[in-house]
């Protein structure tokens, strides 16, 4: 099977396209953040947790971020928690989820941002996932919606299943956003693209620039191409 795994070269050109990405003039960044939650993520799901909560962390510092969570799991269940401010009372919510069995509900997660979208901007979605289990045209005509209305999807790929990626990519491209793939050894690369992407989503390139200047590494390559 091909190693889906993101080569530095493919960081990179996730966080240009990061740069590209038009920005809202809202005066609250609102990032939707959608989590798999089914079984095949228990192994990791402790660790992916508190650093997602880490990118919301990094993202409150500039007091300028709303975030939703949206997770699924087991038989259907789709929870949308309420719009939060506070990085305390995310992480909270984030490790309070626990994994159960049952199928990817991506076109859930994708009609709710549309939705949500309609009734008040959004500035992007985060999505987290691995693996994909729906039809992908169907996906494919929901991702075309929320890229008609401005919102970018960023998905990130833990693992290496490749019809997951390849779904996962149309998702990025027809919304304008980005693709990137980690793994367990990859927890700090992670932290930094979901960072990148939250703070991004509260201040717009300007302050993705100044946040490159103080992180570097990974983050500090985008900088450099603005």
């Amino acid at each position: 099977m091909k190693q889906i795994q993101s080569t530095s070269t493919e960081v990179a050109e996730f966080l240009r396209q990061v740069a590209k990405t038009p920005a809202a003039s809202v005066p609250r960044g609102r990032l939707i953040f959608a989590l798999d939650a089914t079984a095949s993520r228990q192994p990791t799901w402790d660790r992916a947790c508190w650093l997602q909560a880490d990118m919301f962390a990094a993202a409150a510092e500039l007091d300028g971020l709303a975030l939703q969570l949206v997770w699924y799991r087991g038989y259907g269940e789709f929870r949308i928690e309420p719009w939060v401010t506070d990085s305390t009372e995310l992480q909270r919510r984030m490790t309070s989820v626990q994994c159960q069995g049952g199928l990817t509900q991506i076109g859930q997660v994708l009609e709710h941002a549309v939705r949500e979208t309609r009734q008040h901007r959004v500035n992007a979605l985060v999505l987290v996932g691995d693996c994909l289990e729906e039809a992908v045209d169907p996906l494919c005509h929901q991702a075309g919606q929320l890229g008609l209305l401005g919102v970018p999807a960023f998905v990130f790929q833990e693992g290496q299943d490749s019809n997951a990626a390849q779904g996962f990519r149309e998702i990025a491209r027809l919304t304008r956003g980005a693709y990137c793939a980690f793994d367990a050894g990859s927890a700090k690369q992670l932290r930094d693209l979901l960072s990148a992407v939250a703070v991004y989503a509260a201040g717009g390139r300007l302050a993705l620039t100044e946040f490159g200047r103080r992180r570097g590494g990974l983050i500090q390559q985008l900088t450099r191409q603005l």
